[in-house]
């Protein structure tokens, strides 16, 4: 089964730093664009980061210099540094992949389950 396994959320003091990771797990040809987005209580997820096979990256504005979306070489695995954590980050941050089963096959879209972070003190 094809899934998505983030971890490396938790609680940390505000300028505080985590490195959330997401890995893409199961029979899978390739991995093509990945991302991360967050989800607070009572709004709408939305995007935090994204990154394309070529590694060209994309940000919201909110964590542009803050936050720093990266690949590994085999290209299953995301990462997110976030740096300076402030209270808005509090959300719950999921994982998004566009997948390939097989070489013949479309690339579909997978969720991970999240992880929560929390920017407290």
């Amino acid at each position: 089964q094809v899934q998505l396994v983030e971890s490396g959320g938790g609680l940390v003091q505000p300028g505080g730093s985590l490195r959330l990771s997401c890995a893409a797990s199961g029979s899978i040809f390739r991995v093509n664009n990945m991302g991360w987005y967050h989800q607070s209580p009572g709004k709408e997820r939305s995007l935090v980061a994204t990154i394309t096979t070529f590694g060209v990256t994309n940000y919201a504005d909110s964590v542009k210099g803050r936050f720093t979306i990266s690949r590994d070489n085999g290209g299953k695995t995301a990462y997110l540094q976030m740096n300076d954590l402030q209270p808005d980050d509090t959300a719950v941050y999921y994982c998004t992949a566009d997948v390939q089963d097989s070489y013949y096959s479309r690339a579909r879209n997978i969720w991970g389950q999240g992880t929560q972070v929390t920017v407290s003190s």
